[in-house]
C-alpha cells in the first residue's frame, strides 16, 4: 500500500491544512498539501502499473474488494467517529454512510467479474463482439458530506474494472478519506491505488494530468473546471455536481405528512446531502396548514441535526437567508446564527420567497426550506423545471395523472413521487445541466469506467484455395 508520495519539488511547500471539529472548533487533523511534482509522479506510477492490473483476472479484483469490505466493517465505528469529528455529521448518520460503503464494495465485488459486453449476429464464419476494457488511469476526487459511501462507489467501480486510481479525498475530511482508502489499498498490489492529500490546487493538478478518467463528486464550479481540463486532455469526465432539487406539494395531500417529507428532505444531515430539498412549491389550497406544520417540524429538527461542515460554509448558507429577507421573504423559524463554538445553524423556514431569489435559484446546501406558494400544479411544475440544475426532484400528490406528467416533464435525473428519499438499491441516473454528466452509481457505473472495443474476428482462407 502506498502513502503520500515524497518526490522532491522546487516549489515552496504550501501551508498545512487544518481541519476543525465543526461542533467545538477544536483541531481534528492537519495535512500537508501534495505538490504538483508529487501529483505527476503518482500519475506516472499509476500508468506504469495499469497494464498489470488490467490483466489481473476479474475474479481476483473482485476478491480484493470483498476483503476490503471486511476490513472496513472491522473498523466501522472508528470511521464513523472520525467522520463525525471532521464533518459534524451525527454519528448514527455517519455509521449509516460507512455501512452503505461496505455494501457498495460488496456489490461491485460481485458485479465486476460478470461485467461484460455482447456478441453480434454477423457472417457464419466470423465472430463480432463488443468488449469492455479498462480505461487506464482514473483520478477520483470525493466530497466531504458522505465520504465513505461516495468513495466506495467510485473507487470500487474503477478498481474492479481494471483501472488504476489516484485518489484525493476532500480537504474537509482528509483523515476519514485517507483511513478508508488505505483499508482498500492494503488489499491491492502496490501502486494500484494511491492516496494524495491536498486542497483545490491538488485536485486541479490531477484533473489536468495525462489520465483517462476524472471522476468527481462536488460543487458545480469545480465540476466545470474539471470538464474544461478533460476537454483539453481527452480524459473522460464523470461528474456529479451540485443540485437545487425542488419539492412540489400538490393540492389534496395531507399537509402534515407533506411537511414531514419536506422537513426530512431539507434538514437531514443539516441539508448537506446532494439530493436535499432546496426549494418548495406548495399549492395555495394547502399552503397555510403546510407552512404551519413545516414550522413545527423544523423546530423539532433543531434538536436532531448537527452543525454545518465549517463556518465558511455557514456564512454561505446564512448569506442566502439574509439576501432572501432583504428581498421580502419572511422567517417563520430559525434564520439566526447561534452564539457559541462550532458551525451550527438552525433549521430555517422561509415564506414569501420570490422566483429570482438566490435561495431558490442557487444551491444553498444547508438546513433551509424556502417556500413559494403557487396557484396550481401546472405553475409548480413550470417553476420547478425552470432551473440550471438537474439532479433530482420530488412530487407529493394523490393525482396519478399529475405524477405521470411530473416525472416525464421535470428535466432532472431522478424523480421521486411521494417519498423524498425513496429508491431501490442500485438505482442510477444521468444528472442534467449544471448537475453533471454520466452515471455515478449502480451497475451502470461499471460501464462509465470502461471503454467498449468492437472486435470482428474473420476467418482467413486456406493457402492455395484463393479468396
Amino acid at each position: 500500500m502506498t502513502s503520500l508520495l515524497s518526490a522532491p519539488t522546487t516549489a515552496p511547500p504550501a501551508d498545512p491544512l487544518v481541519v476543525l471539529d465543526p461542533r467545538t472548533g477544536e483541531v481534528v487533523s492537519t495535512i500537508r498539501v501534495t505538490t504538483e511534482a508529487e501529483c505527476a509522479e503518482a500519475v506516472e506510477r499509476a500508468r506504469a502499473t495499469a497494464r498489470g492490473w488490467a490483466r489481473t483476472p476479474a475474479a481476483e479484483r473482485g476478491a480484493a474488494l470483498r476483503a476490503a469490505a471486511d476490513a472496513v466493517r472491522a473498523v466501522a465505528d472508528e470511521l464513523a467517529e472520525l467522520t463525525t469529528r471532521e464533518t459534524g455529521k451525527p454519528v448514527d448518520d455517519a455509521r449509516g454512510g460507512v455501512d452503505a460503503g461496505i455494501g457498495t464494495l460488496e456489490q461491485y465485488a460481485e458485479l465486476g467479474p460478470v461485467h461484460g459486453g455482447r456478441t453480434l449476429n454477423g457472417g457464419w464464419s466470423a465472430l463480432d463482439v463488443m468488449v469492455p476494457q479498462p480505461r487506464g488511469v482514473a483520478v477520483v476526487l470525493t466530497p466531504w458530506n458522505d465520504p465513505v459511501a461516495v468513495a466506495a462507489g467510485l473507487l470500487g467501480a474503477a478498481l474492479v474494472t481494471g483501472n488504476t486510481v489516484v485518489h484525493k479525498p476532500s480537504e474537509r475530511c482528509p483523515a476519514t478519506g485517507r483511513r478508508f482508502a488505505e483499508l482498500l489499498a492494503a488489499q491491492l498490489p502496490d501502486g494500484v491505488l494511491q492516496i494524495l492529500d491536498g486542497d483545490a490546487t491538488t485536485g486541479a493538478a490531477l484533473a489536468a494530468a495525462p489520465v483517462d478518467v476524472v471522476a468527481h463528486v462536488g460543487s458545480t464550479a469545480t465540476g466545470r473546471l474539471i470538464a474544461l481540463a478533460c476537454a483539453r486532455s481527452g480524459a473522460k469526465a464523470l461528474l456529479e455536481n451540485g443540485g437545487n432539487d425542488p419539492l412540489v406539494v400538490d393540492e389534496g395531500v395531507d399537509p402534515g405528512w407533506a411537511a414531514e417529507q419536506a422537513a426530512l428532505g431539507a434538514f437531514a444531515n443539516a441539508g448537506q446531502i446532494c439530493v436535499s430539498v432546496e426549494r418548495i412549491y406548495v399549492h395555495a389550497a394547502v399552503a397555510e396548514p403546510f407552512l404551519a406544520a413545516l414550522t413545527d417540524r423544523a423546530r423539532e429538527w433543531g434538536e436532531r441535526i448537527g452543525p454545518l461542515v465549517d463556518r465558511r460554509h455557514r456564512d454561505h448558507v446564512d448569506g442566502h437567508v439574509r439576501a432572501a429577507l432583504a428581498a421580502g421573504a419572511q422567517v417563520l423559524t430559525g434564520g439566526t446564527v447561534p452564539e457559541g463554538p462550532g458551525a451550527f445553524y438552525p433549521p430555517t423556514v422561509l415564506a414569501g420567497c420570490g422566483p429570482r431569489m438566490a435561495v431558490l435559484r442557487e444551491e444553498t446546501f444547508g438546513p433551509v426550506a424556502p417556500v413559494r406558494v403557487v396557484p396550481d400544479f401546472a405553475t409548480a411544475l413550470a417553476e420547478a423545471s425552470d432551473d440550471a440544475y438537474g439532479l433530482a426532484a420530488t412530487v407529493l400528490t394523490r393525482d396519478m395523472g399529475h405524477a405521470q406528467e411530473a416525472w416525464r416533464e421535470l428535466p432532472v435525473g431522478a424523480v421521486k413521487v411521494n417519498d423524498v428519499f425513496g429508491g431501490a438499491p442500485g438505482g442510477a441516473s444521468h444528472p442534467r445541466g449544471a448537475s453533471g454528466q454520466g452515471f455515478g452509481y449502480g451497475p451502470e457505473l461499471l460501464d462509465e469506467m470502461t471503454a467498449t472495443k468492437l472486435v470482428h474476428l474473420g476467418q482467413a482462407p486456406d493457402p492455395g484455395r484463393g479468396a
